[in-house]
């Protein structure tokens, strides 16, 4: 099951990442809600996040803890909220997204585009955080 998640993992397509250790990957998302979108991924691949096994599943979201903190201390917003939805590619991702409301975790939404300059100045923002 390669899909673009396992592309982007493997250097096969270009991304803006946030932080990579051996287990886990974030970068920016290619089709964000906001500015500073991030999407949190396991590099095994696996279609369902509930199909991690335990240990996995818990270390997947303490990276995901550290890297919504980076983005609260680089992206002007209230909060970081969180969503697992999984439709759009079948690869475990947890969606990171920088709320000042309610509506900015629509997936209705109409998406931001960023100039790649735009997407670099976002990554080295929340990289130093």
């Amino acid at each position: 099951m390669s899909t673009i998640f396992s592309k982007i993992i493997n250097g096969e397509i270009p991304s803006y990442k946030i932080a990579e250790n051996d287990k886990f990957v974030a970068f920016l998302d290619a089709m964000p809600l906001v500015k500073g979108h991030t999407l949190v991924v396991p590099k095994k691949e696996i279609d369902l996040i509930f199909d991690l096994d335990s240990e996995d599943y818990k270390e997947l979201w303490a990276f995901t803890q550290e890297i919504a903190k980076q983005i609260k201390k680089a992206i002007a917003c209230k909060r970081v909220g969180v969503a697992v939805v999984g439709l759009e590619v079948p690869h475990a991702h947890i969606h990171l997204v920088p709320l000042n409301t309610v509506d900015d975790l629509n997936f209705k939404n109409v998406r931001k585009v960023f100039t790649p300059e735009e997407y670099k100045e976002i990554q080295e923002s929340i990289t130093k955080a």
